[in-house]
C-alpha cells in the first residue's frame, strides 16, 4: 500500500498536527466501512472521521490494522453520541469506542452535539480533558456548538477545544462561527461540505468555475473550503469520487472565483439547528 499523502496539515491550537482533508464515514454501514477507509488510504488520505453513532468504528478500525500505515502517521476521529453525555458515562463510551476502533489512543475526540436540554456538555468536557490528559486522545473538541456553547464551554473548561466540527458549505458558509473559532484559537471542520441533496453540486456558478478551471464542481467546493482554511471531511463510498477528492492540491481559485461561491450562502441549513436538537 503506498504511504504517500499529499495532503498539508493544520496545527491544532495544542501543537498535534491534523491533514486539512480527511475521510468521512458518516452512513457507511460497518461491512462497508473497512472497503471504502481502506480505499480511501490507498488513494493518500491520513485522517479518518468516525463516530459511536455510526455505528461503523469497527470496520474502520479493521481497515487501519490492516493498512501498514504506522499509526502515528494516522489521524483518527471518532465522537461521543448524546445519550452518553455525563461526566462518567463519557468515559465508559469512550473505553467502549478505543475497544470497536482496536486502538490504545485516538487522535481527536469530539462530543457529537450540544443537546443543551441535556446541558452535561460541560460535565462532558471535563471527562474529554481527563481523557486528554491520560495520554488516550491527542486532541479533543466539539462538533456542532455554537457562539454560545462554546462561551461556557471555555468560561468553565480549562482546555479550549482544538476543533469544533460543524455542518458547513457554500450555502451555509458559518461567517460568524468561523470568525469566532479563529479569535478562539478553535480549528473549524466542516461536515456535509458538498451538501447534501439539494443539487450543490449543479449550481450553475459552480459548474462554470469547474469548466475553467477544468475540474468537477465538487473539487471546486473542497478548494474553496480549503482557501478558507477549513478541515473538510468529504465522503463517498465510490472509489472513484473518493479518488476525485483528494486531488485538489494542485490548482486554485482565483478572487473572481471565490465571490461567486461566496454569493450562494444562503444560510440554511440541511441538518438540525444545534440549539434546538436534543436527540438522545
Amino acid at each position: 500500500m503506498s504511504t504517500d499523502s499529499k495532503v498539508p496539515s493544520v496545527i491544532l491550537n495544542n501543537g498535534v498536527a491534523m491533514p486539512q482533508l480527511g475521510f468521512g464515514v458518516w452512513q457507511v454501514p460497518d461491512d462497508e466501512a473497512a472497503k471504502a477507509v481502506a480505499t480511501a488510504l490507498e488513494a493518500g488520505y491520513r485522517s479518518i472521521d468516525t463516530a459511536a453513532v455510526y455505528e461503523n468504528e469497527r470496520g474502520t478500525g479493521e481497515a487501519v490494522a490492516a493498512s501498514g500505515i504506522p499509526r502515528e502517521e494516522l489521524f483518527v476521529t471518532t465522537k461521543l453520541w448524546n445519550s452518553e453525555q455525563g461526566h462518567d458515562s463519557t468515559l465508559r463510551a469512550f473505553d467502549a469506542s478505543l475497544e470497536r476502533l482496536g486502538l490504545d489512543y485516538v487522535d481527536l475526540y469530539l462530543i457529537h452535539w450540544p443537546v443543551p436540554a441535556k446541558d452535561a456538555y460541560v460535565d462532558t468536557y471535563k471527562a474529554l480533558e481527563k481523557i486528554l490528559a491520560d495520554g488516550r486522545a491527542k486532541a479533543i473538541g466539539v462538533s456542532n456548538f455554537l457562539p454560545e456553547h462554546l462561551e461556557r464551554l471555555t468560561a468553565e473548561t480549562s482546555v479550549v477545544p482544538a476543533v469544533n466540527q460543524i455542518e458547513l458549505h457554500p450555502q451555509l458558509a458559518q461567517a460568524e462561527s468561523r470568525a469566532r473559532h479563529a479569535e478562539l484559537g478553535i480549528a473549524t471542520e466542516a461536515w456535509s461540505p458538498l451538501g447534501q441533496g439539494r443539487g450543490l453540486l449543479d449550481v450553475p456558478a459552480l459548474v462554470a468555475i469547474g469548466r475553467k478551471h477544468g475540474r468537477t464542481p465538487a473539487q471546486v467546493v473542497l478548494r474553496w473550503h480549503l482557501q478558507l482554511g477549513n478541515v473538510v471531511i468529504p465522503k463517498s463510498v465510490t472509489p472513484s469520487r473518493i479518488r476525485e477528492n483528494i486531488e485538489v492540491f494542485d490548482f486554485e481559485l482565483d478572487a473572481e472565483d471565490l465571490a461567486a461561491i461566496g454569493a450562494l450562502d444562503e444560510g440554511r441549513r440541511l441538518g438540525p439547528n444545534p440549539a434546538e436538537f436534543n436527540v438522545a
